[in-house]
């Protein structure tokens, strides 16, 4: 005669299941939260252009024309020594280097970088990485000019250049308003140019610039527009420029990922050195 199981038996099976089913879930949903954690880079490590392939895709290489440009290269901690005379008899004419991040990191290889492309011969200039989630426009602007962002008029050094772009660390706009995203770089620029009485170049996409600053065309006067784009053409330019003065073209280029191109011949590249 079968016997019917009930009661307080049936109930310890169903709370073990219970359990199981519960540490199976967590099992499932843990990895995931790690991995997204893992996709986040340390600080520090941040690059011109690092979003852009992301946020903008990669559409093609730019198409030859009738306008003289000049070849140039960025290049940061991740290519650490970099080999100048290889670039040099490539046809690379200027490089821009980084020097800061934040308040918070320096290139242990910018001395390699920015003295060895002025070794070669070329033009060379320093760059930020801006993080406007971390300290004021001001503090950051000065941290790059006494961290080697500064400038002399001896006709191989450029201004420096800020770079504004997606936060690779979190939010793309770095927590702020559109408003409150402009009032930032203007604090970095007027502080720059009180520092070293130049104008600072503003190397950006025209997407994130016009998602984070509300496609603000005010610096368009005075800071030279070094625009970002993978792509056969420059595209359309943030607001206020009629024009580019240096256009990151791609991060798959020979011997330095990231090549870019100046508008105009090498004497135009000359002419923004000296102000």
């Amino acid at each position: 005669m079968p016997v019917h199981r009930s009661g307080p038996a049936r109930g310890r099976r169903l709370t073990v299941t219970g359990i199981l089913l519960a540490a199976f879930s967590l099992l499932l949903t843990v990895p995931a939260q790690s991995a997204s954690a893992a996709d986040t880079p340390p600080r520090g490590s941040a690059h011109m252009g690092m979003g852009v392939v992301e946020h903008d895709g990669q559409h093609g290489t730019p198409v030859p024309g009738g306008a003289t440009q000049t070849e140039g290269v960025d290049v940061s901690s991740h290519q650490g020594n970099v080999a100048w005379s290889t670039l040099w008899n490539s046809g690379v004419k200027w490089a821009y280097v980084k020097a800061t991040e934040g308040t918070y990191y320096t290139n242990p290889y910018f001395a390699q970088q920015y003295n060895g492309s002025y070794n070669v011969g070329m033009i060379r200039g320093a760059y930020h990485f801006a993080t406007p989630d971390t300290t004021s426009g001001a503090t950051q602007a000065n941290y790059f000019v006494d961290h080697g962002g500064g400038w002399s008029r001896d006709g191989k050094t450029l201004p420096g250049a800020l770079d504004i772009e997606w936060n690779p660390y979190g939010a793309a706009c770095y927590g702020k308003t559109q408003s409150q995203m402009v009032s930032w770089i203007r604090d970095f620029l007027n502080t720059y140019k009180a520092r070293t009485g130049r104008d600072a170049v503003i190397y950006t996409a025209t997407s994130w610039w016009t998602q984070c600053t509300g496609n603000y065309g005010g610096f368009a006067a005075y800071n030279p527009l070094w625009i970002a784009r993978y792509a056969s053409t420059v595209g359309t330019l943030p607001a206020g420029w009629s024009y580019y003065t240096m256009w990151q073209y791609t991060s798959s280029g020979p011997t330095v990922g990231d090549h870019n191109k100046f508008n105009g011949a090498l004497d135009r590249v000359v002419a923004l050195a000296n102000g």
